[in-house]
This record gives C-alpha cells, sequence and structure tokens, in this order.
C-alpha cells in the first residue's frame, strides 16, 4: 500500500491469501515510483531500495547491543511519519469485510472489495478535509 502525508491511499497490491510477507510482495509486484521522492518504509522491507528515491527507514537494534541517542530520535522521526501509513490501513479496515475472514471465492472479488474499502477510507478524508467548522 502506498500512501500520502494526507493518509491517502494511492496504489495497492493485489491480494494474497494466508500470511505472505510483505517484502516478497513488493518483489512480486513491482512498483514504479517517482524519481526524487522519500519512501518511508518499515523495517519489513529492508534491502529493497528503488534506483533515485531516497529511503527513509528505522535501524534495527543490533543483537546484544544498545541503538545510539542519534539513532533512536531518527527512529522517532520516522516513525512519527508512519503512523500515518499505519493509520491509513486502519481506515481501510474499518470496513469489516476488509480485516474479517473473507468467504467469496470468486475470481478478483477480493481485490474489487480492497479497492472499494481503500476507496471510501479516501473519500471520508476528502469530506474530513473539506468539513467548514462553524
Amino acid at each position: 500500500m502506498l500512501t500520502t502525508l494526507e493518509m491517502r491511499i494511492l496504489w495497492l497490491s493485489k491480494t494474497f491469501n494466508g500470511s505472505v510477507h510483505d517484502k516478497k510482495i513488493c518483489d512480486s509486484q513491482p512498483l514504479h515510483l517517482p524519481i526524487g521522492i522519500t519512501l518511508w518504509q518499515d523495517t519489513g522491507f529492508q534491502g529493497h531500495d528503488p534506483e533515485g528515491v531516497t529511503v527513509k527507514m528505522p535501524t534495527k537494534k543490533p543483537k546484544g547491543k544498545e541503538l545510539s541517542e542519534e539513532q533512536k530520535e531518527t527512529n522517532r522521526s520516522i516513525s512519527s511519519v508512519r503512523v500515518k501509513v499505519e493509520h491509513a490501513i486502519g481506515g481501510a479496515k474499518i470496513c469489516r469485510i476488509v480485516k474479517d475472514r473473507f468467504r467469496c471465492h470468486k475470481f478478483g472479488f477480493d481485490d474489487l472489495v480492497m479497492e472499494l474499502a481503500c476507496g471510501l477510507h479516501n473519500l471520508r478524508i476528502t469530506l474530513n478535509s473539506n468539513a467548514i467548522a462553524i
């Protein structure tokens, strides 16, 4: 899933059955990003480094050692941006059909349901940003 800082969902990968690692999905469905953007990714995408893109990813704590204060501060700043992505995912999962067990086995229907949930999330974002305070 690709989102903006305003929590608008821009891109979805194909859906996968069961638990499939995010990096494996990313490798099977490459996303061509515009040159010069900043990609805020989590540690699940370690090793994913697209050309022409600045990657911001938290530093993992080395086994048996501690992170420096500078690394911790960098991780906090990255997390403050990444949390918006997690909120966007949660916004799509407000539609319970997305997070509960899906029992419809028609071809492509699971992708359609996810697209609709993300579309509804984006509509909520738009309506909330255009709300006029009285």
